[in-house]
C-alpha cells in the first residue's frame, strides 16, 4: 500500500480544524452572504446539539437533505458531532425512491426542504422509525403539519453539545449515501469517519486545493467531495444555484474562483452555448480560474476541447463512486490528454492502489489489458446496509468497482464501460460508450445511446439510438440516419459495428446525465423476442 499520510480525526474534525485554524476566514459564499469557518462551526454545534436533546443517545440514523446551501454542511457536521450518523438524503427524488431510502436506513430525524417534508408527512405510516422532520427552508415558520422549523428546532436547545465528545472510533460508520440506483435499487453505502477524512486529504491533493483555493460549485445537489476536501484546505466554496452554465461562468470570475466543478450534462450544455462561442473576451470564467473538474459520468472529449480551449483553461475528469467515498482517480490540469481522451480518467489519488482483473478468472492482468477495475485504498468503503450476496471486498482490501477499463504504462486509466452495460459479440467484448464516443463525433449527432440487441447467431449485434441535431431531416430511418450509421461503422471494428439504429427525440438519462441503461435493455430484450415470435 503507498504510503499516504491524513489526519486521524473524526470526520467533523475538518470543520473544527479550519475554524481553529482561521476562524474569520471565509467558508461558504452564497446568495444569502458570507459564512466563516467559525460560524460554520458554531451552526454544527447547534445541530449537534440539537439532535443530543431530541435522540437521547448516539449511534442513531439523521436524513440529511444535500441542497446547495449553507444548512447542508451544517446538518452534516452537526450529525457526525452528536454521535450520530448522517444518510444523505436526494431532495429531488420521487416519494418511493424517498420511502426506500428512509426505511431502509432507519432514518429517526431528517433535516429537509419543504417539497421533501410533505411527501415525509404523507409517507408517515411507512416511516416507523422517523420520529421527527425538520424544515429546513422555511423562515416564516410555515411548515407542513406534524414538522418543525428549523429555527424553532435550532433555538429550542442550547448552542453546544452537552455530551462529552469522547473518543470516536475512526472505523465506525458516520455517513450512509446510497447509490444512484441505475443498475440495480440503490443500496446504502457504509463510510466511515476514516474513510471520508482520508478522501478529503486525497482529493485536496488531486485537485491541487489550498488554502488560498476558492471553488466554484455548479451543482444541483452538495456533493461530499466538494465539501470536505474544500475543508479539509481550508479553501473558500462559492454555491451557484443558478442552473445557466454561461451565468455559472461569469459567477466563477466575478467571485475570483480558481477551481470549478461542474456536472457533464451541464458542461456539455455550456460547450454549444453561443455565448461561450462568441465571446471574444478571453478567460471567461475570471483571470484566476486555473482548471475546470467535471465528474458523475464521462465528458465527452470534444466538449471537453471546446471548453478548455474557450475557457482557456485545462478540463479534466476524474473516477470515483459512493463506494470509495467517493475519489479513486483524477486527471492533472497539467498532464497529457487533459483535455479529453475517450475514457481516460487519470491516475490514482495518493494512497490509492489500482488494478485490472479478468471478467472470468479474475487473474490480475497487465497493461492495455481490458478485464475489471479494483481499487484498494482507506477511502474504500465498509460496507453496504444490510446486503445480502458476497461482499464487494475481499480479505486483501481490495474493491471490485463493476467499471471495465485497462491501465497504460504510466497507470493511466481508461475505462470501457460498465461490467453489466458491456456485452459480446461472437466472443469478443463490445462497449456501449465506445461506439457511443464515434456516433458523437458527427456533427449531425446531438446524443446517442448504445446497446447491445439479442441475436441468436452473434450472441448480440450493436443498436444504438440517435438524437439527430436537425430533427425535422428524419422522420424515420432516412438517408440521413443511415449515412450517419456508415460513417460510424468505417470507424469501428468489425464486432463493434452497428446493425440497428433508429431516431429518438432524447436519450433517457438520470438526473445527473448518466443514460439509463437498464431499463433500455429490458426495452430491447422484449422487443426482440417480439420480432422473433412473429
Amino acid at each position: 500500500m503507498p504510503t499516504f499520510v491524513y489526519p486521524r480525526i473524526p470526520l467533523d474534525g475538518l470543520l473544527r480544524q479550519a475554524a481553529v485554524r482561521d476562524p474569520a476566514g471565509c467558508a461558504l459564499r452564497t446568495a444569502a452572504g458570507p459564512v466563516t469557518f467559525a460560524e460554520l462551526d458554531d451552526r454544527a454545534d447547534r445541530f449537534a446539539a440539537y439532535l443530543e436533546h431530541t435522540l437521547g443517545r448516539r449511534g442513531a440514523r439523521v436524513g440529511v437533505a444535500n441542497t446547495l446551501d449553507a444548512v447542508f454542511p451544517a446538518a452534516y457536521y452537526g450529525t457526525a458531532r452528536s454521535g450520530n450518523t448522517v444518510v444523505l438524503v436526494n431532495p429531488l427524488i420521487r416519494a418511493e425512491g424517498l420511502a426506500h431510502v428512509l426505511t431502509a436506513a432507519a432514518v429517526e430525524v431528517a433535516f429537509v426542504p419543504t417539497a421533501a417534508a410533505e411527501l415525509l408527512v404523507k409517507l408517515a405510516d411507512r416511516l416507523p422509525a422517523l420520529r421527527t422532520v425538520v424544515v429546513t427552508d422555511a423562515p416564516e415558520g410555515i411548515v407542513p403539519s406534524d414538522a418543525v422549523p428549523l429555527q424553532v428546532a435550532l433555538d429550542s436547545v442550547p448552542g453546544r453539545p452537552a455530551l462529552p465528545p469522547g473518543d470516536t472510533e475512526l472505523d465506525a460508520d458516520v455517513c450512509v449515501q446510497f447509490t444512484t440506483g441505475t443498475t440495480g435499487r440503490p443500496k446504502g453505502v457504509r463510510l466511515s469517519h476514516r474513510n471520508l477524512v482520508a478522501n478529503a486529504a486525497q482529493t485536496a491533493a488531486a485537485h491541487h486545493l489550498g488554502s488560498d483555493s476558492v471553488t466554484l460549485n455548479h451543482l444541483p445537489l452538495y456533493h461530499v467531495m466538494h465539501l470536505n476536501s474544500a475543508m479539509y484546505a481550508g479553501a473558500e466554496q462559492v454555491l451557484c444555484a443558478d442552473p445557466d452554465p454561461w451565468a455559472s461562468l461569469r459567477h466563477a470570475a466575478r467571485a475570483g474562483a480558481t477551481h470549478y466543478y461542474g456536472l457533464p450534462a451541464r458542461l456539455h450544455r455550456l460547450a454549444r452555448d453561443e455565448r461561450l462561442l462568441a465571446d471574444g473576451g478571453g478567460a471567461p470564467g475570471g483571470a484566476r480560474l486555473t482548471v475546470v473538474l467535471s465528474g458523475g459520468t464521462a465528458l465527452a472529449p470534444p466538449a471537453a476541447r471546446v471548453l478548455s480551449e474557450h475557457i482557456g483553461v485545462p478540463v479534466v475528469q476524474g473516477y470515483g463512486m459512493a463506494e470509495l467515498s467517493p475519489l479513486s482517480h483524477c486527471q492533472s490540469p497539467h498532464g497529457p490528454g487533459a483535455a479529453g481522451v475517450v475514457g481516460g480518467v487519470g491516475g490514482v489519488a495518493p494512497g490509492t492502489e489500482c488494478r485490472i482483473v479478468h471478467l472470468d478468472t479474475r487473474q490480475v492482468l497487465g497493461t492495455h489489458a481490458t478485464g475489471e477495475v479494483q481499487i484498494r485504498g482507506p477511502q474504500v468503503m465498509a460496507g453496504y446496509l444490510d446486503a445480502p450476496g458476497p461482499a464487494p471486498v475481499d480479505a486483501d482490501g481490495w474493491f471490485s468497482t463493476g467499471d471495465v477499463g485497462h491501465l497504460n504504462e504510466d497507470g493511466q486509466l481508461f475505462l470501457v464501460d460498465r461490467l453489466g452495460d458491456v456485452f459480446k459479440h461472437d466472443n469478443e467484448l463490445v462497449s456501449p460508450s465506445a461506439v457511443e464516443a464515434v456516433l458523437g463525433e458527427d456533427p449531425r449527432v446531438t446524443d446517442c445511446i448504445a446497446a447491445g440487441w439479442p441475436d441468436d447467431v452473434h450472441g448480440a449485434v450493436v443498436w444504438t439510438g440517435i438524437v439527430l441535431r436537425d430533427p425535422a431531416a428524419a422522420p424515420g430511418l432516412t438517408a440521413v440516419l443511415d449515412s450517419i450509421v456508415e460513417r460510424a461503422n468505417e470507424r469501428l471494428a468489425p464486432y463493434e459495428r452497428i446493425r440497428r439504429a433508429e431516431v429518438l427525440d432524447a436519450v433517457p438519462r438520470t438526473p445527473v446525465g448518466k443514460p439509463e441503461r437498464r431499463a433500455l435493455r429490458r426495452q430491447l430484450s422484449t422487443r426482440a423476442a417480439e420480432e422473433a415470435a412473429v
